[in-house]
């Protein structure tokens, strides 16, 4: 019987297109649901700071997401602009039932060949060749936008507060850097339960600092 897992993303995210290139990792069991989801609204939802938003991690994360990508041989090109609005390709994916080939599709536009993730011009012939002709009509659907918000506040509830992230059981898993930990939980569903692991668990705050923006 095939396992499940739940994997929240943002197109938005270098990091997202990083895992998504490396599915072939995961067991032959895992049946992996694709879930769009508004990285903005995890941001406001948690009342935190996305990665561009720093200016220091902001070029951090480009370096470094530029470096993995060509030490794991995978084609990277930044697009022209970042962040970008994803709500267009969001909605495209769900509008195409959230199939993993057209996410992948769209991750690779985007990532893979450094073209904008927001300008029409980019994305008209994107849609096309995933057989969308009218790519207006199919992305102001409500039942789209609704989907959408769905599955954001579907993440929120379950504690997602960063993208990429697996769920799977009651487990989270943020971040592509975090994908071999995933794997060793998925051949060993007592991971979490055991030694130091299960301590850190419970593990208590000594300290808190006051909520504060910058």
């Amino acid at each position: 019987m095939a396992r499940q897992a739940d994997w929240y993303f943002d197109y938005v995210s270098p990091y997202a297109y990083l895992q998504l290139e490396s599915f072939d990792r995961l067991p032959a069991d895992i049946e992996v649901r694709m879930k769009p989801v508004l990285f903005a609204g995890l941001l406001g939802a948690w009342d935190n700071m996305g990665p561009a938003e720093i200016p220091a991690k902001r070029r951090q994360t480009y370096r470094y997401s530029h470096w993995l990508a060509h030490k794991r041989g995978v084609p990277f090109k930044a697009p022209p602009r970042h962040p970008f609005n994803p709500l267009a390709v969001l909605r495209l994916s769900i509008a195409l039932d959230s199939n993993i080939d057209a996410i992948r599709a769209i991750f690779r536009h985007i990532w893979g060949t450094g073209h904008d993730g927001q300008d029409p011009e980019s994305l008209l012939p994107l849609a096309k060749s995933l057989g969308v002709d009218d790519l207006e009509a199919r992305i102001s659907d409500p039942l789209v936008k609704d989907q959408l918000r769905r599955n954001t506040e579907d993440a929120v509830a379950r504690g997602v507060f960063g993208i990429p992230t697996f769920a799977i059981d009651d487990e989270l898993f943020w971040g592509d850097d975090v994908t071999d930990m995933m794997l060793d939980y998925l051949e060993n569903p007592a991971l979490f339960k055991e030694g130091d692991l299960a301590r850190l668990t419970e593990l208590p705050i000594a300290a808190q600092r006051k909520e504060s923006r910058l």
